[in-house]
Order: structure tokens, then sequence, then C-alpha cells
């Protein structure tokens, strides 16, 4: 199987039509795991620096609202619908606080996944003049950090509102950065102000384009079901589970179509920054063998379609049925880490055997 290089085109000038995609070249070397570890503690300081300087930035009351302590079940209660949140939301921020905030978010994300994060934003101005209401609302948007950011003991943070869900746990300076939720209504922005704009693009055309390119008789393999379910089958549980793998195995791909998985892979973790996208590819990449494609419903646009990627250590699950199959959502879920998982079970292991 050839590797990709994390080496990212530079975003173009125009960014009304589109999101820019990652470009992706073969037969680069990726770093190796134990190199990742140290590489990853790049993110971890930035983020730990933007969360000390967000937090410094608050009154009382608002660091009660914005800073819960690391055990709290809140830390778990993610959800990508319009709901009431706890937290610290942007409409409560000072233009400093805003500020932090964004600064906040740009430490963990890459320049493909800030953008994309404030186009989901700005997707909720678009609904207000398409549903003429003023139930959308763009500050509706929460921060909350979870214990004190740092290395010396784990803390996490999390940005949260209508289709965004932002994870982060840090355990002595690694990060998780899952669960990651992104969603988009209108998934195509057809009229008024920017219309033609599509920020998931890319998670649809390269998923669309991995089924298409499958021969019949591996297709009908891939194919779990005529109609594609309503919602991501996992939703918001805390822990991600499906019953059994289903659909077409890579070990029945081709490398061309192999090629293709991965560069949809590859979309998923590169709205994170690159030394986290590269340790995360290194693990799947591991066990790229032991993952399953599947897809469900028709093949042609603009009908209500699901697909997912399901390995032993990682879900990607993207569905596009409602609105007229004009509104995405989709998920990216470590099966050991979200939330912190088996880093923080070694963690609190390691500190109890000492």
């Amino acid at each position: 199987m050839k590797r990709f290089s994390f080496r990212r085109k530079r975003p173009g000038a125009c960014l009304v039509r589109t999101v820019p995609t990652v470009v992706v070249a073969a037969a680069l070397s990726i770093p190796v795991l134990a190199q990742n570890a140290q590489q990853q503690r790049s993110t971890a300081e930035r983020m730990t620096g933007a969360a000390h300087r967000f937090i410094e930035t608050l009154d009382a009351d608002r660091r009660a609202m914005a800073v819960l302590p690391f055990d709290d079940e809140e830390r778990y209660n993610f959800h990508f619908v319009p709901r009431a949140r706890n937290g610290l939301p942007l409409k409560q921020m000072t233009q400093q606080q805003r500020i932090a905030a964004h600064d906040l978010l740009r430490s963990a994300l890459s320049s493909q996944g800030y953008l994309k994060v404030t186009s989901v934003i700005q997707l909720e101005r678009v609904l207000e003049i398409l549903e003429s209401s003023a139930r959308r609302d763009r500050e509706l948007y929460f921060v909350t950090v979870f214990g004190e950011p740092g290395e010396d003991a784990p803390w996490g943070w999390r940005f949260e509102g209508h289709h965004l869900s932002l994870n982060y746990t840090s355990v002595t300076g690694v990060t998780v950065a899952t669960p990651t939720f992104f969603g988009a209504n209108p998934g195509e922005v057809r009229s008024g102000p920017g219309a033609g704009l599509r920020v998931l693009a890319a998670e649809e055309d390269l998923g669309r384009q991995l089924i298409r390119m499958l021969p019949s008789d591996r297709r009908d393999r891939a194919i779990i079901a005529s109609v594609a379910p309503d919602e991501i089958i996992t939703g918001a549980d805390r822990e991600a589970r499906l019953e059994r793998f289903e659909g077409l195995p890579v070990t029945d791909m081709t490398e061309a179509e192999r090629g293709v998985l991965q560069r949809l892979i590859l979309e998923y973790l590169h709205n994170m920054p690159e030394d986290i996208a590269e340790e995360q590819f290194s693990r799947i990449e591991e066990a790229f063998d032991a993952l399953w494609f599947a897809w469900a419903g028709p093949l042609e646009p603009g009908a209500g379609h699901y697909y997912r990627i399901h390995g032993p250590t990682v879900l990607f699950e993207y569905d596009n049925t409602q609105n007229g199959a004009n509104h995405v959502h989709s998920i990216w879920r470590d099966l050991e880490n979200d939330f912190g998982g088996d880093l923080l079970r070694r963690h609190y292991d390691e500190r109890a055997h000492d």
C-alpha cells in the first residue's frame, strides 16, 4: 500500500465555492509513531497556552460558566443539534474573549479545519435568511474547558454548537481530538449569499467516487442498504459501537480503490494540525487491511446517501439524507481513545503503580 504525504496545498484566494481540499501525493513516507509522540507536543503546547490566555480574559462569572472540573460528566455530553448547552457562548463574550476563543480554536485545528469551522458557523446566517427565522444564531457556539490546562494532569476542552462538536483531551502532552463532528445545512448553498458553497464537498465527492469506481460485483457487496438511514448510526453516543463490520473489506480493494479510501480518510484527519493527523493516520495505517467501507442509498448526487469507514480502532460516518439530501452530518470516532480513553487508563494505571 502506498503511503501519503501530509504536505498541504496552500489555500486559494477564492473561498466562495468550496472549502479547499487537501492534495495528497503517493510514495512519501510518514514519520513513525515514536517520532509523532514528541512532535505532537507542539499542538499540546499551543493549545495549553491558548487555553490559559482565554481563561485569563474571563471574569469570575464567565469563568464559572466556561471552566469545569476534568472529571465532570459534562465532558462526555456532546451533541450537534441546536439545544441548551453548558459552557460559555460566544454571545456572552467580550470582543477580547472572542478573539481568545478563536485563538484557542486555531491552536487545535489546521487552516483547513478552521476554515470549515467558521464556514459551518456562517451557514447559520444562510439558514436565517432561507428560513426567515431569528432562531438561527451564529453566536450560540460554546467553549468549555475541563480541568487545568497543562502537562502535569489531564485536561480537555470543547467547542460546540449547531453542526459542530470538537472535543479535545490532553494527557501528559499528547492530544486526542475525538469525537469530532462536522455538519452542513445546507450541504450546498443553492441561492442567495454564498450560492455554490459546499463546506463538506470533499467528504461527499470522494465517498461517491469510491463507490462508483467499484465494479458491479464488489459494489453490490459494499452497498448495505438501498435506502440510507436518517442519521449517522452512532449518533452522539458516549461510546461508539457497531455490532459488526459490513460492506466491502479493504483487502478486496485494488490499489487505486485503496488510494481513494486513503484520500477520504485524510480529508477528515487534515482538519487537525499536522502532528495529530500524522499520528492518527499512522495508527489507522497499521490496521488498514482491517478497514471496511459501506454505502447506503442511491449513487446519484441529490439522493439521500450514507457511508462509513469502520475498523478496529476507528469509525468515520457520513450521512446526507435530510432536507432533500442537502443536509450533511459527519463524525470521526476513535474507538480506543475517544475523550482520552486508553490514554487516560494508562495514565491512571501508571500513577497508581508509582
